[in-house]
């Protein structure tokens, strides 16, 4: 039997996907992971590259990034063509699952925007839902400057005081936080200009990794419950009735 594949978009060498795969995998995907940018221009991000054809799998994830989707004189070289390329996956039918800046990038490409948040979020924060099948309320890991302002005929899932934190728009599941996060992945961040970030937003490192070490078996286990319902509900959403 052919196995099912996912295409996992990294945009960094420091944001692997964590229990986000292993759930993947535990329900029959097989994973192609694609790196947008090299380790060795971490610090040059405007690459130039060729990204996949997202409508030739069966899903696709796409995750975090330290950049941000308006800034063209970062990223101005592929976020447009992966911003197309999310846009295609959707008139395909090819369910997207969207993680912070994946999220932002489903939110640019279906009629919202991106803009800077009233304040950052980094650490280990409370989101409430309106529909916990879907989404989890309580305690979710962040890490990011900006938010999304939520396309016009998607459904906002869950929010908090600094902006929304999930939708769903036909197959598509946008989040905020980062539900992949494990201590390990933690550390990778921390490593690569993460600490001095964080300090220099008012976060204490230390005890960011302290609660991710806390939290990080009962986070596993949300993880895999919102893959489940981002393939079992979101992903499972019949098109037609739409026609």
């Amino acid at each position: 039997m052919t196995s099912m594949r996912a295409l996992v978009v990294a945009h960094d060498h420091v944001s692997p996907i964590g229990p986000i795969g292993d759930q993947l995998e535990r329900r029959g995907y097989e994973l192609e992971h694609f790196l947008v940018v090299p380790e060795d221009h971490f610090e040059t991000p405007a690459v130039t590259t060729t990204l996949p054809d997202f409508t030739s799998y069966d899903a696709v994830v796409v995750l975090g990034a330290v950049w941000s989707v308006y800034d063209d004189a970062s990223i101005g070289t592929w976020i447009h063509d992966e911003v197309k390329q999310v846009q295609a996956a959707d008139a395909a039918g090819v369910p997207v699952l969207g993680i912070c800046f994946g999220g932002q990038v489903l939110a640019q490409a279906h009629g919202g925007s991106v803009e800077r948040a009233q304040r950052p979020e980094i650490g280990w924060t409370d989101v409430a839902s309106v529909d916990e099948g879907v989404v989890a309320s309580g305690p979710w890991f962040q890490w990011h400057f900006d938010r999304w302002v939520t396309p016009p005929e998607a459904r906002l899932v869950a929010s908090n005081a600094v902006g929304p934190q999930a939708f769903v728009l036909r197959r598509n599941l946008a989040v905020q936080f980062h539900p992949e996060l494990t201590p390990s992945s933690l550390a990778g961040w921390l490593e690569n200009g993460g600490e001095a970030g964080a300090r220099t937003a008012g976060f204490d490192p230390e005890r960011l990794v302290e609660e991710t070490d806390l939290l990080a078996e009962r986070n596993r286990a949300r993880a895999a419950a919102l893959v489940d319902a981002f393939l079992d509900q979101v992903a499972a959403v019949d098109l037609s009735a739409d026609l």
